[in-house]
């Protein structure tokens, strides 16, 4: 559940309502993700690195519409399996994702296209998916932040897809750090979101990005 602004000069911006607790274990659970830890010159792995970012996109904004709605369903089994998203389960997925409101999935839009255009992309994007992913184990999520990071570097065209699964998930992050302040301080405070860039080319944005991102109706 949330509020809307669209005060100038700030744009829109969404200050979310205290959430509950079942809902907030989800979102730690949604970082942790089985990204590499060592760089594989083939391409299996970059097959493997882009499949789990759709799935990790899909799973974080499925979680993002039940944070804008106030509760989750009765059973999100379906949502941990690591496994390719197909069948059934993509369905469930991709209609939870396409539930999440304008202005809450407009905030992933602009961390998204932010992360995109910054040159600093790599150094930022790598070691909070390793690092959230990995929390406890911190050999593990340094190995995850040198791979990735090399992912970032060598292989433009995974760009669009790593970009789109940090995005969700430090949504998700910042969506529950907002409803903690404005429940501390006893008034609404906004969820954090980087500014917004120019939309990529379209040539290089996967059709899973824009189908979940909804980029096709996206007139920035």
């Amino acid at each position: 559940m949330f509020t809307v602004s669209d005060d100038s000069p700030l744009g829109c911006r969404v200050f979310p309502r205290p959430v509950a607790s079942g809902l907030t274990v989800l979102v730690p659970r949604v970082h942790r993700a089985d990204w590499p830890v060592w760089l594989d010159p083939g391409p299996r792995m970059l097959r493997d690195v882009l499949e789990l970012c759709r799935l990790q996109t899909a799973r974080g904004l499925a979680v993002l519409s039940w944070l804008s709605d106030g509760e989750p369903p009765a059973d999100v089994s379906w949502l941990w399996p690591g496994r390719r998203l197909a069948g059934p389960r993509q369905q469930l997925m991709y209609g939870a994702a396409s539930a999440v409101p304008g202005p809450v999935l407009g905030l992933v839009v602009a961390n998204w296209t932010w992360v995109l255009d910054t040159r600093f992309a790599g150094q930022v994007i790598a070691p909070y998916l390793a690092g959230t992913a990995y929390p406890d184990d911190g050999y593990t999520a340094a190995q995850a932040t040198v791979t990735l990071m090399r992912i970032w570097e060598r292989h433009a065209e995974a760009r669009p897809a790593l970009g789109a699964a940090w995005a969700v998930c430090r949504t998700l992050a910042d969506w529950c750090k907002a409803a903690e302040l404005g429940a501390a301080y006893g008034r609404p405070a906004p969820v954090f979101t980087y500014p917004r860039a120019p939309l990529p080319p379209p040539a290089g944005v996967r059709p899973w990005i824009s189908r979940l991102l909804r980029l096709d109706g996206d007139s920035a």
